[in-house]
């Protein structure tokens, strides 16, 4: 897993025979400014991209979004409301996982090195290149489990 600069996510898609679009390189630097936690949908990245005076249509933004998580550049996170988000996949040692609750949809991001390290000896010893690992736990969070009992 590497950070990516527009050259280096240029690079990587005349690699596979695709282009550097503006629509690329603006979504791409839209994941690499979000705040710490803050995932997207492709929805949300529209959105943003909208406010920002940018005209992509939401089939491009999906499009894209798949492709760029294909490539290992964007983790796909399966959270709790049932529908996909984005974040920019950091390389070690910013890569991180999730603690999801199942009832409000709170999210803690959380780090453990084992985990990776682990994916990474698996993928290795496999002989596949390793893209991302990562590890979602849905559970439920203390405040939703006081309001469980309090019923």
């Amino acid at each position: 897993m590497v950070a990516y600069s527009p050259a280096a996510l240029k690079a990587e898609l005349n690699e596979r025979g695709w282009r550097m679009t503006p629509q690329r390189e603006i979504m791409l630097e839209t994941f690499q400014t979000l705040p710490k936690g803050e995932h997207l949908s492709a929805e949300d990245l529209c959105l943003r991209l909208e406010e920002h005076g940018e005209k992509v249509s939401l089939s491009t933004v999906y499009r894209n979004v798949k492709l760029l998580a294909r490539m290992g550049i964007l983790r796909e996170l399966e959270l709790a409301e049932g529908h996909k988000r984005y974040e920019i996949n950091q390389p070690a040692p910013h890569h991180h996982h999730h603690l999801i609750c199942v009832r409000c949809n709170k999210t803690v991001e959380f780090k453990n090195d084992s985990v990776l390290k682990a994916g990474a000896k698996m993928a290795e010893k496999s002989g596949y290149h390793l893209l991302d690992c990562q590890l979602l736990i849905h559970a439920v969070c203390p405040t939703c489990q006081r309001s469980l009992t309090a019923v």
